[in-house]
């Protein structure tokens, strides 16, 4: 995608310019777990200088052993002034009070994207920051269960869509730029607003979980000599972490309610059409279920190619 051209080069009450291309930008990830170390494996080469920032001493070392940054620090004061674009890989619930402490370390401009799994809450802060920042959501749809330095990959972004959500005051520069971020990466942008991308999410992102979960926590033990595909792929993010997790559910509350009740709801259906040796009507469900799930999946590989 093609940047399109911005008339104000910089930000309200900065006369610092914010490069235009994300060749000439000088990148800062805070927080070096699987989703920031990953990124900066992907931008390696992309930007004119690449800092991250952890408050884990050992997380900074590892990462300068991987050579992933040309700086690394615990301590934000000391690289969050250099950077044009400060990318916050931050755990969801913290991410708040980077914000609110980011202003204090950096004079402006800086173009500052989060990569929070719910969007309300986050940007409803972003419009809080001062003008000479230019705020927008993100939240890249893909991961792993497990979320250190050590699972990161630079193919982890490879494919994914990747949610986008201006606010009212960002400016088209900040845009354009966070677009070059995404598809350096290897992600497809998806431009959304924050209550879609969170109704959204609950049910691609937080349902799954919950039923995963769910489905681990009822598989007899004894069952675990039969274990195959199935069983493991089902539940796979039974083991995301716990914290993450109600971070999301705290923040996204009635979206995942309004998700879990629907899955209920189906559930019961099937539970119904079984007791009562249903079969038709068990077979006209489950071909539901698979025509919607091509359904989808189509679409996404559809926006993918955009």
């Amino acid at each position: 995608m093609t940047p399109e051209p911005e008339s104000t080069p910089f930000f309200s009450g900065s006369d610092r310019w914010i490069p235009a291309a994300l060749a000439d930008a000088k990148v800062t990830v805070w927080g070096i777990g699987l989703m920031g170390g990953s990124l900066a494996m992907a931008l390696q080469g992309k930007t004119a200088a690449l800092y991250g920032i952890d408050p884990d001493a050992q997380t900074c070392r590892q990462a300068e052993q991987l050579h992933l940054f040309d700086r690394v620090s615990t301590d934000p004061a000391e690289l969050l002034p250099l950077a044009d674009l400060i990318v916050l890989a931050a755990p969801l619930g913290i991410l708040p009070a980077l914000l609110q402490e980011l202003p204090g370390c950096h004079p402006g401009p800086s173009v500052v994207i989060d990569l929070g799994s719910t969007k309300t809450a986050i940007l409803e802060v972003m419009q809080q920051m001062p003008q000479r920042f230019a705020p927008l959501g993100g939240h890249p749809m893909c991961g792993k269960e497990f979320r250190t330095l050590s699972q990161a990959c630079a193919t982890l972004y490879q494919g994914a869509s990747f949610a986008l959500l201006k606010l009212p005051r960002t400016p088209q520069l900040a845009a354009n730029l966070a677009v070059q971020l995404v598809e350096a990466a290897g992600a497809h942008v998806v431009w959304l607003d924050p209550a879609t991308h969170d109704r959204w999410a609950a049910s691609i992102s937080a349902l799954p979980y919950l039923a995963s979960n769910g489905l681990a926590s009822i598989t007899p033990l004894d069952a675990a000599p039969l274990v195959g595909p199935g069983f493991t792929s089902t539940t796979r993010l039974a083991d995301e972490s716990i914290d993450m997790m109600l971070d999301i559910l705290s923040n996204n509350r009635a979206n995942v309610l309004e998700s879990l009740q629907a899955f209920c709801a189906q559930m019961q259906l099937l539970e119904q059409d079984l007791e009562a040796a249903d079969f038709d009507a068990l077979r006209s469900h489950f071909q539901a279920g698979a025509d919607r799930h091509a359904a989808v999946l189509n679409s996404f590989r559809k926006g993918e190619k955009k």
